[in-house]
């Protein structure tokens, strides 16, 4: 159980969750051969491919790398930890673009409508007006609407000139 748990990275204290299952059937684990197996697990586990490929992810990062292989691990951690966030900041701001883009569109079809009750010859004045009020605060907010989104595909290019600059000065990881 120490070397599944120290290849898959996990802390030391998982060996309380077995000490727990072992006994409710009445054995109990070797902690000297737990800690021996986790220690030649976390040997494999921390390599800097694997700490890359959990930034990557955006995994968490709770292991307990030997003193030998923890600075290298962790290098490469936050390098691919840094390009998920890159990534992250290019997807956020495209998917907050998209939902201005369909607010937008909403708000002109309701323009639309309204602008037809308004020019309906059977409306009541009170319901003009309420009309009238609605139109020119649906305005406001398209204004508001195109200036959010003239500021998201600004935001988007940078984070993704970041990105293509940090993939091209990192050799090209993607």
């Amino acid at each position: 159980a120490g070397y599944e748990d120290g290849v898959a990275g996990h802390s030391g204290d998982r060996i309380g969750q077995h000490r727990k299952a072992c006994g409710k059937h009445g054995v109990s684990p070797d902690l000297d051969a737990y800690q021996a197996g986790r220690e030649q697990g976390l040997r494999e586990f921390c390599q800097p491919e694997n700490g890359y490929r959990l930034g990557v992810r955006g995994a968490g990062l709770a292991s307990s790398c030997p003193t030998d292989l923890k600075a290298d691990f962790q290098n490469s951690y936050d390098q691919g930890y840094e390009l998920y966030s890159l990534r992250s900041r290019v997807a956020n701001a495209a998917n907050a673009l998209e939902a201005s883009h369909r607010e937008l569109a909403q708000s002109e079809r309701d323009l639309v409508a309204i602008s037809a009750l308004i020019l309906t010859p059977t409306v009541d004045n009170v319901t003009r007006a309420q009309a009238l009020l609605d139109a020119k605060d649906l305005a406001e907010r398209q204004g508001q609407l195109k200036a959010r989104i003239r500021q998201l595909e600004a935001d988007r290019d940078a984070f993704q000139r970041d990105l293509d600059s940090y993939v091209a000065s990192t050799g090209g990881f993607r």
